[in-house]
C-alpha cells in the first residue's frame, strides 16, 4: 500500500509538469476607416471647424449646458467630444477660463500616469490652444482648449462610454486624438 501511494504521488507530480502556458488576455482588433474631414456647417455656432466624416453633431443636453455647447459623436466607438463655448467678456476673463481648463484636466491626476501638454498656435487665424493628453485610466483621456484670446473660448473633452482601460482603448484614443488635433488646427471664430 505504501508503494502504491508513493507511485501515485510521483505519477501525479509528473503529469502536472506540463510546459503549456495559458494564453495571455487579448483585445479585439479594431480597424479604422481612412481619415476624411468635412466642415462643421452649423451657422448658428460662433465657431467653425473641420470634423471627421464619420461623426455627427448633436446639441449638449446635459443639465447646465449653455448655448453653443455641442457633442461630436462617434457612434462606431461609443465616443464623443464635448465642446463647450464661452464668450470672453469682462465677467469671464481669458485667464480664468484657462485656469478652469487646467484644473479640469489635472483633476484626473489620481487615475493618470502622466499628463502631457501640447501648445498650438494658429498664425493666420490669430488663435492658440493647449492639448492635454492624459495617460492612464482617466475618464477623459484628451482635453483641450482653443481661443482667439479676445472674444472666443472653446473647450473640449473626449469621453468614451465604457470603463476606462488604457490598454484596450489606446487604439481608439490615438485615432480620435488625430481628429481632435485636426479640429484644433482648423477652428475659426468668424465673428
Amino acid at each position: 500500500m505504501k508503494y502504491f501511494l508513493y507511485s501515485l504521488i510521483i505519477s501525479l507530480l509528473c503529469c502536472c509538469t506540463s510546459k503549456e502556458i495559458p494564453k495571455p488576455y487579448g483585445y479585439y482588433r479594431i480597424t479604422f476607416p481612412e481619415k476624411s474631414y468635412r466642415n462643421s456647417n452649423d451657422s448658428t455656432l460662433p465657431y467653425r471647424f473641420q470634423m471627421a466624416s464619420e461623426a455627427f453633431i448633436e446639441p449638449d443636453r446635459t443639465p447646465g449646458a449653455e448655448d453653443y455647447w455641442i457633442n461630436i459623436v462617434y457612434p462606431a466607438y461609443q465616443a464623443k467630444i464635448n465642446l463647450s463655448y464661452k464668450s470672453i467678456t469682462s465677467d469671464t476673463t481669458l485667464l480664468r477660463l484657462e485656469q478652469d481648463c487646467h484644473r479640469l484636466a489635472y483633476a484626473h491626476t489620481l487615475k493618470a500616469e502622466s499628463i502631457d501638454e501640447h501648445y498650438y498656435q494658429q498664425n493666420d487665424k490669430k488663435g492658440f490652444g493647449l492639448l492635454y493628453i492624459i495617460e492612464g485610466n482617466a475618464a477623459s483621456p484628451v482635453q483641450f482648449f482653443i481661443t482667439d484670446s479676445t472674444r472666443h473660448f472653446l473647450r473640449g473633452s473626449l469621453y468614451i462610454a465604457t470603463r476606462p482601460n488604457k490598454d484596450s482603448l489606446a487604439p481608439v484614443i490615438d485615432y480620435l486624438r488625430e481628429d481632435i488635433v485636426h479640429l484644433i488646427e482648423t477652428t475659426e471664430f468668424p465673428n
